[in-house]
């Protein structure tokens, strides 16, 4: 299923879209994360982590309900102020939670809100865990766990009756139907748990994901189209084997780099050699292809420099990927205080940004130099990462340094980096990114008057490429089978 067949749907409120949030939504368990959290910062006493831990084991063994497990995870947070763990919540979320939010399923939610359908994150997850989630995708309503606060707003460890589970989450859905016009035969569930099998029944387009061994095989014999992700998480063993290669092949590559370096008496030579087998390698062990189209472009003008619209941390390593030899750019102080990427940045020379104090001017100048002495500039012209398909306002800085260097621009789009990685993470899963390499444009005749004009137009390529894809280009963007 794609987010094209919601599309194709009729419209309206009637039209209900109930999203599961653990294993449907998010890669994982968002319980995990807040305990992981909590635990780090010794906010969760020992004798707390060992009876959570041990409610959770007898749980998966059937020796306990889920109302005794979350009704104990409730204990832990007694006597906290609910304010207080609401912003942990949210938190925990910005940290550790939304990198682990499918794509694909971001997309179908998209999708539902488009045809103006009424979107319900319902989970029997606790509200500090659902509520972050459905804030960033845009959805209004809730049907979750909720802790008890006094009327000082204090929990008071317990749980709102009764707890949402199985059954009780099925009728919760039921009463939030009747009590919102939403028809449950017209309506779409999307969850993972055997346990949601009652709920799967209730609607007239059950959709499993990722499901559990039990709905899959009902799934199977009632016809259910099943949607498997592998755009998050671990990924299982093969998901290690890939990154522990991907990891191990930077010493090798690294040693050969250090080895042509010495030969040629040129620390550049041995960098280049680096920068053009150690990004490729990674990717491909990664699972990881690049569907390029305009790919002529990024050797018709060298050196040049290289625009990319920035949406996670992986980008400029996709770039690097496709420019290959002969660049370097920009990177912030906090990458550059990282032991391997910091010493990566000194070896490709790179200009160092604080964020507190940018220093534009300097930073400029160290580029420009190093523009100057034959190298290619990799950069974002939005300046930061943009949470958006969109496209942000672009600074000055990357077309100043096309001026002041006669360096020609060249745009490159990416589509869809995030089916990959998100937006904060380090680790990379398999997958397809689409990216566009738009022709190099002159700066000859560019001045300052009318530099925020010209600046607009390569702006709006980006936005008319995204809008609409270059003919004959693969459509991978949506990753749903």
């Amino acid at each position: 299923m794609s987010s094209g067949e919601v599309d194709a749907d009729q419209e309206g409120p009637h039209v209900g879209a109930f999203f599961d949030l653990d294993g449907t939504l998010v890669a994982g368990y968002t319980a995990a994360a807040q305990t992981r959290d909590r635990v780090r910062r010794r906010d969760l006493r020992a004798v707390e982590f060992l009876m959570i831990v041990q409610l959770a084991v007898e749980f998966r063994l059937g020796r306990r309900t889920f109302e005794t497990l979350i009704e104990g995870s409730a204990r832990t947070v007694e006597g906290r102020p609910a304010r207080e763990v609401d912003e942990m919540g949210d938190r925990i979320f910005q940290e550790s939670v939304a990198d682990l939010i499918y794509p694909e399923m971001r997309d179908l939610v998209r999708a539902h809100q488009r045809r103006g359908h009424t979107v319900v994150l319902s989970s029997s997850a606790l509200t500090n865990q659902v509520a972050p989630v459905a804030r960033f995708l845009g959805i209004e309503h809730i049907v979750c766990n909720r802790l008890v606060a006094d009327e000082r707003g204090m929990l008071t460890g317990e749980i709102e009756q009764p707890v949402v589970w199985g059954p009780t989450k099925a009728s919760g859905v039921q009463q939030f139907a009747a009590d919102h016009g939403v028809d449950l035969r017209a309506s779409y569930f999307y969850a993972d748990g055997d346990e949601d099998l009652s709920l799967m029944c209730l609607v007239g387009r059950p959709r499993p994901v990722n499901p559990g061994p039990e709905l899959t095989k009902v799934a199977i014999r009632r016809g259910w189209p099943i949607m498997r992700f592998s755009s998050r998480g671990s990924g299982g063993l093969l998901g290690m084997v890939r990154r522990l290669a991907s990891v191990s092949s930077l010493g090798p590559l690294a040693a050969a780099a250090l080895g042509v370096g010495l030969a040629r008496r040129n620390r550049r030579a041995g960098v280049n050699f680096l920068t053009r087998f150690w990004p490729g390698t990674v990717l491909a062990l990664s699972g990881v292809r690049l569907n390029v189209t305009g790919g002529e472009h990024l050797t018709e003008r060298r050196p040049a420099v290289f625009l990319f619209n920035f949406r996670s941390n992986i980008d400029v390593f996709l770039v690097a990927a496709l420019v290959k030899d002969n660049w370097t750019g920009e990177a912030s102080k906090e990458l550059m205080s990282s032991h391997v990427f910091g010493q990566l940045g000194k070896l490709l020379d790179v200009a160092v940004v604080d964020r507190d104090h940018p220093g534009t001017a300097a930073t400029r100048k160290t580029i420009e130099a190093a523009a100057r002495n034959g190298l290619s500039i990799l950069i974002a012209p939005e300046g930061t990462r943009v949470d958006t398909r969109s496209v942000g306002p672009f600074k000055k800085k990357a077309f100043l340094i096309a001026m002041a260097t006669g360096l020609p621009v060249v745009p490159i789009v990416i589509r869809n980096s995030e089916s990959v990685a998100g937006r904060n993470a380090a680790t990379l899963n398999p997958g397809t990114v689409d990216i566009a390499v738009l022709p190099p444009v002159s700066v000859e005749n560019w001045t300052l008057r009318n530099l925020r004009e010209r600046i607009e137009r390569i702006r709006a390529a980006y936005v008319a490429t995204l809008t609409e894809w270059p003919a004959g280009m693969p459509d991978t963007s949506d990753g749903t089978s």
